[in-house]
């Protein structure tokens, strides 16, 4: 019987300590230096990461850096938004393994740190602080502005940054597609005169499909879900994608048989949704946003 328990726990413990090496072997660069509009008087709080690696109480936003080696590097960019409900950040499966898998493959991935509209870690019955059409987007346009300012010191296309987003993150993903923002050409803060529309979107089993409402100049949309998941994103999505169409924006569809909610990218676990991956780079590739860096 000790040896049943001490095997799970052995593992467990492995896996949390491969996450952690994950991200601590990346630069992790704040979204606002002085700190996030609306978040300066929580911004030295410790994040609370839980057993399972989830993370929440996030007041200073931030990017985790994935670069591929520069013989390999294709010159697009993404940002990943992990899910979580908006309580919390699945961050390991639907972040740093992401992240390391396209850095792996050529494209540089940079995993945000998003504020969280319920977060887990507030005392229940207290105000939330964070919302997401205010916050959350908040940081995920200036995730995208980030990147385009340090475009050349990341060799990254400025032409060619993304965002995929997972779940809640595929709601807030969704949201920057719909709602970019021009960049301010007299701002003092430079990154603040990027654009932050993306060049392209991913949405991998999306919260609030049916508030994904795209216009004519969306940016191309991949989607991807388990056939097994609720039926708002498994019968939801699929309608997602008709919208895509029907608005003339460059959309393709992966629905994976016998997988459910939550699959993000775990190779240690292989699936049927293992493969979802290539198919976004394949996507990628097809849309010629893999290149060489611009000079």
């Amino acid at each position: 019987m000790p040896r049943v328990r001490f095997i799970p726990v052995l593992a467990v413990a492995l896996a949390l300590t491969a996450n952690a090496f994950a991200a601590d072997a990346h630069p992790v660069v704040s979204l606002w230096p002085d700190g996030a509009p609306g978040s300066a008087a929580r911004r030295a709080e410790a994040e609370h990461v839980a057993a399972n690696g989830a993370v929440s109480n996030i007041h200073n936003p931030t990017l985790t850096v994935y670069l591929p080696s520069r013989e390999t590097a294709t010159g697009a960019a993404v940002v990943i938004a992990p899910g979580g409900a908006h309580r919390f950040l699945t961050i390991a499966s639907e972040g740093y393994n992401v992240g390391q898998w396209l850095a792996a493959h050529g494209i540089a991935g940079f995993v945000l740190k998003y504020r969280l509209a319920h977060d887990d870690s507030n005392p229940a019955g207290t105000p939330q602080p964070y919302t997401i059409e205010g916050d959350a987007l908040a940081d995920a346009q200036r995730a995208i502005r980030l990147i385009r300012s340090r475009a050349t010191e990341w060799h990254v296309n400025p032409a060619a940054v993304g965002i995929l987003g997972f779940s809640a993150g595929g709601e807030v993903a969704a949201l920057a597609a719909m709602r970019p923002a021009p960049g301010q050409p007299g701002a003092t803060d430079p990154i603040e005169r990027e654009n932050s529309r993306p060049d392209f979107q991913a949405l991998v089993y999306p919260g609030q499909s049916g508030k994904i409402l795209p216009a004519k100049d969306s940016p191309p949309a991949f989607l991807a879900c388990g056939a097994n998941d609720r039926p708002d994103i498994a019968e939801g999505l699929p309608a997602v994608y008709l919208r895509f169409k029907e608005a003339g924006v460059p959309v393709e569809i992966h629905i994976f048989a016998g997988v459910g909610h939550g699959f993000g990218y775990r190779p240690e676990r292989p699936s049927g949704s293992s493969s979802w991956p290539e198919c976004f780079r394949d996507f990628l590739a097809f849309r010629k946003f893999l290149s060489a860096p611009t000079p």
